[in-house]
């Protein structure tokens, strides 16, 4: 993931880059997440068409620039740090699976609105995290589904598992044509911040040796299920490499009040708590000397 930002004309300042059981309660509204054909990002594989339904393809001028998520029938969660402020430049891919397609399920829409966060740091990464209103509604189907939100009571502990998707790079170093998936756990906040110590509690890491997000793969998201609900807790922000540290991520838990005061009370997203159980690991982890 070194220099993703280069993907959309922002150069990084800093070697950073833009990239167990659980419980799920408070019913989400509106209806969220439920994808129906879900049964290379680095060390990841081809996806099925449908398996990610919220998963969009954001262009700038014409060309990939990031991933992103639809949160409804109007809005897209993304990253900050790649999301061109004006509107006009942006055009957002619902239903895509291939980038040489076309996709026969695949529609796109403009963007009328950019709200991103005000106090995005573009050097820490603190705070990367954007919302795109589509310029018109989409209708939901097979293909295109939104996901749930993490809450703000929501705690995912250490080597909890989940799933992030993206078009970025893959293992052989070029861009996928094919939506890649990989699985990922969590790294605990104590353990990531021995890599990153400007970490902050708005960020959430993820990754295994050979197993990340990449160059390509930022604003995209990190989601969990539960009982055939995806919650997504994550948006792809920044990382050291592709698999060689865990990459770091936007918390979305904790911009519940933010989005929702953006969107406004009359269609918001899905939130849905995801609550890992026992003890966090990483309560007790140290960095070693």
């Amino acid at each position: 993931m070194a220099l993703q930002q280069l993907l959309c004309g922002v150069t990084a300042l800093i070697l950073l880059s833009t990239r167990g059981s659980c419980q799920a309660t408070e019913s989400p509204k509106p209806k969220c997440a439920m994808a129906v054909g879900n049964t290379r990002i680095a060390g990841g594989q081809d996806s099925s068409p449908g398996s990610w339904s919220w998963q969009v393809d954001i262009h700038n001028d014409g060309e990939h620039c990031c991933g992103g998520s639809l949160i409804n029938d109007q809005w897209v969660l993304t990253a900050a740090s790649l999301v061109d402020a004006n509107a006009e430049n942006l055009t957002v891919h619902l239903a895509r699976h291939s980038h040489s397609g076309p996709d026969p399920s695949e529609t796109y829409r403009g963007v009328e609105r950019v709200e991103c966060h005000p106090d995005y740091d573009d050097e820490t990464f603190d705070n990367d995290i954007c919302l795109l209103e589509l310029s018109s509604p989409v209708e939901f189907d097979d293909y295109i589904h939104p996901v749930c939100l993490a809450s703000a009571e929501s705690t995912f502990h250490t080597g909890t598992k989940g799933w992030v998707t993206g078009w970025g790079i893959t293992d052989d170093g070029s861009i996928s044509d094919i939506l890649q998936e990989v699985r990922v756990p969590i790294v605990g906040n104590n353990e990531c911040g021995c890599t990153y110590p400007d970490l902050t509690e708005n960020m959430i890491c993820a990754g295994a040796r050979g197993r990340d997000s990449c160059l390509g793969d930022a604003g995209g998201p990190l989601v969990f299920k539960y009982s055939g609900v995806w919650i997504q807790s994550g948006v792809v922000s920044f990382g050291i490499g592709c698999g060689e540290s865990p990459a770091g991520y936007a918390r979305v838990s904790q911009y519940e009040e933010w989005i929702s005061n953006i969107i406004g009370n009359s269609n918001l997203p899905g939130f849905v708590t995801f609550n890992s159980p026992g003890v966090d690991p990483d309560s007790n982890f140290t960095c070693p000397t």
